[in-house]
This record gives structure tokens, sequence and C-alpha cells, in this order.
């Protein structure tokens, strides 16, 4: 990557009808967690996964965020299924996604497609990225992630 990520002004829509820049949330530590689809098993597992430790986020003045290439009005349904109290916002043109170069090529059942990679960035409060994580694996992230934010202090 010849650009490193940053809490970017680009503004997109999330669920809840509201439109949300990351560079809203400098000022505190923020998680960006990209994932490939909504209601995805892997997907659901990994935004459970932040929701079930939210408050531990939360009790170390971190925001959290997910971003997908899938609709708002998607996003709505996936956040009120799993109860996410966290932003979920719609890349549907990719331009964070582009950003943070998480588009990769993907082989699915064989054939080859672009899609996102599943990556999480932390920013600290004053907005410099301080860690990120590619080719996430959901099994025990959230806590790893956890583990980081709360070495910021």
């Amino acid at each position: 990557m010849s650009q490193q990520p940053e809490l970017s002004s680009i503004e997109l829509e999330a669920n809840g009808q509201r439109n949300i820049k990351l560079s809203d949330f400098k000022g505190k530590p923020v998680v960006v967690y990209f994932y490939p689809r909504d209601n995805t098993p892997g997907c659901t597992k990994q935004g459970q996964g932040f929701r079930d430790h939210y408050d531990d986020f939360q009790a170390a003045g971190c925001e959290i965020i997910g971003v997908s290439r899938d609709s708002a009005s998607s996003h709505d349904k996936f956040v009120a299924k799993h109860e996410f109290p966290f932003p979920l916002l719609a890349d549907t043109e990719e331009k964070l996604c582009q950003a943070f170069d998480v588009i990769k090529e993907k082989n699915m059942y064989g054939k080859k497609v672009m899609g996102i990679e599943r990556s999480t960035f932390l920013f600290d409060a004053k907005g410099k990225l301080v860690r990120e994580w590619r080719k996430v694996r959901v099994p025990g992230h959230v806590e790893e992630v956890l583990a980081a934010v709360r070495e910021l202090g």
C-alpha cells in the first residue's frame, strides 16, 4: 500500500438513515473493521463479537465502525437482527474500501472474484493508524483488537 489509511473525510450512508465520516470520530480511539457481506456466517460472528465486547471497547473510550459494500437498508436489517450497537457504513461505491486497500481477488467456488478481504484498523485519538490486521480470522480476533485498544491507555 502506497499511502497509510487515515480517518477519512469520505462521507457514507450508514444504518439508521444517517451519514457518517470516519473523521467525525477523531478525538477518541476508533476501530474500523471491513467485512465481506451482511448476514453471512463469518461476518455475523465477527459483528456479534464486537457487539458482545462493545461495553469493554466503550469503557476504553473506543468507537467501533463496521464497513461493507452492502446497502444501508441491508445494514438496517443486519443491525436489527443482531442488535449491533455501532454503525455499519454502506460503501457501495468502494470509496473507503479503495482508500484502505481491502478489495482483493478471491477464489469463490473456483471462480475469481473481487471482494473485501476481512481487515481491521485501529486508530488512536489523534487519528493516527496504530495497528492493522489483514486476512482476519474471526475466532479470537475481537479479543486481540480489544487488547490493543487497552494498550493505548
